[in-house]
């Protein structure tokens, strides 16, 4: 089978790579983009406290809510495709940083969204923000493959997608402090003059988090527009594949985007419905605020599981890997399902641990072999995170209709077929 395309200090056999494109290089350029994982993890999790706390600002039921979801990972259809071309025509390099003014834009649009107290305008903002992260995915990616070793990717891959692990762990606890806090000690008072308030204070609690963010993301911007990279977008055609047609083509590529779909579905589906299913009285019964630090455990889990991932699959082989979580997850979810108390509380924050190594392996065995495809592949992997747009909507639904635990029953046809695809799915053709 045909590698993964590598830079030239990857393929060269002889001194012919200059040292700015070396392993030094690489692993320089590796560290630098752990920065860029840590942060859209972490802006991503904050959906799943904005999640509960727009809901209560608005009075939302279940299926409104998820619109927050969808906007944001709606964004990734419309975006990835374009952005697969961008990144092509401008290189990985300048794509991160044009990805990290456009999430820093979004993120200052939470000021006016906040002020107006308008929903729409938060769903704007939110689809901004997306669309410089869906940019950032594109290029970081498929970036973070080629710089090494082919039959290292997933595990290289993996590494990086532990330190976006750490922020979607850290991100929870962080939201419970400046956004969910503020809002459970205002909601003591009941009158209709300080209800308003009340809801005022809770939209402006998202102030300060967001404008934070939107300056690390435009100091990170300039960071990456002074920093010397390695260049690899013009040595796609090393591979000895995928000369002639397209990226679709290629079977695995696109049962690998079917698998991106549903397990970013799946994942968002979850880890959205976390605050309100730990706050049910026949789980845990948890305010929010409390719930919110407990949603940590899921993200730290997936944490954990890439760090341990990174380092067992440089042996083990990524499909086997994948289906033997995707199948761990789906008895978790059965638990989560059919009991109570705390079993069903942690076997649903378990499932995180599980969950670590999906995408980033997902991801690798996909775009395995695509040649100077690599940047269109990319692009269609990323579409298909619309799967956290779609899949968390028809479980706000389900959630409405039959309850919020049973709805859970959703992601388990999900990590079915990821099951299927690493088993057998993933093999090119």
């Amino acid at each position: 089978m045909a590698s993964i395309p590598q830079t030239k200090a990857a393929a060269a056999s002889s001194g012919a790579a200059t040292t700015a494109s070396g392993p030094t290089s690489f692993r320089f350029a590796l560290v630098a983009l752990t920065s860029l994982f840590f942060m859209w993890g972490f802006i991503t999790c904050l959906n799943d406290i904005l999640v509960p706390h727009l809901r209560n600002v608005f009075s939302l039921n279940y299926t409104q809510s998820m619109l927050i979801q969808f906007c944001f990972f709606g964004a990734y259809f419309l975006v990835s495709l374009p952005a697969g071309a961008i990144v092509k025509r401008i290189r990985y390099k300048w794509g991160i940083v044009a990805g990290l003014v456009v999430a820093a834009i979004g993120c200052g649009l939470f000021v006016p969204a906040a002020s107006e107290r308008s929903y729409p305008l938060f769903l704007g903002a939110l689809f901004v923000l997306a669309s410089g992260i869906t940019l950032l995915q594109v290029a970081a990616n498929p970036y973070v493959t080629v710089l090494g070793p082919p039959d290292t990717a997933a595990s290289r891959l993996t590494l990086t997608q532990a330190f976006n692990s750490l922020g979607t762990t850290v991100a929870p606890m962080f939201g419970a402090f400046l956004i969910l806090g503020g809002a459970a000690a205002a909601t003591a008072t009941m009158t209709p003059e300080q209800i308003d308030a009340v809801k005022a204070a809770e939209a402006a609690a998202v102030k300060l988090p967001y404008m934070g963010l939107a300056a690390a993301l435009l100091a990170l911007a300039a960071l990456f527009a002074a920093l010397r990279l390695p260049e690899v977008d013009d040595l796609e055609d090393l591979s000895p594949i995928a000369d002639t047609g397209s990226a679709w083509s290629h079977r695995h590529l696109v049962l690998g985007a079917v698998a991106i779909f549903l397990y970013v579905g799946a994942e968002v589906s979850i880890g959205s419905f976390l605050v309100n299913f730990l706050g049910e009285s026949s789980i845990a019964g948890m305010p929010e605020a409390e719930a919110a630090h407990y949603v940590a455990y899921f993200w730290g889990g997936a944490m954990i599981g890439r760090f341990i991932g990174s380092a067992a699959m440089r042996t083990i082989p990524g499909g086997k890997a994948l289906a033997f979580n995707a199948l761990a997850a789906t008895a978790l979810l059965l638990v989560t399902v059919f009991t109570s108390g705390s079993l069903a509380m942690w076997a649903v924050l378990a499932i995180g641990l599980f969950n670590s190594i999906m995408f980033p392996t997902i991801f690798s065995l996909a775009l395995h072999g695509l040649g100077r495809h690599t940047s269109q592949g990319s692009g269609i992997l990323c579409l298909a995170i619309v799967g956290g747009a779609i899949l968390p909507l028809a479980q706000g639904a389900l959630a409405d209709t039959f309850g919020i635990q049973h709805a859970f029953l959703m992601p388990v046809i999900c990590y079915l077929y990821i099951a299927y695809y690493g088993a057998k799915g993933s093999r090119p053709a």
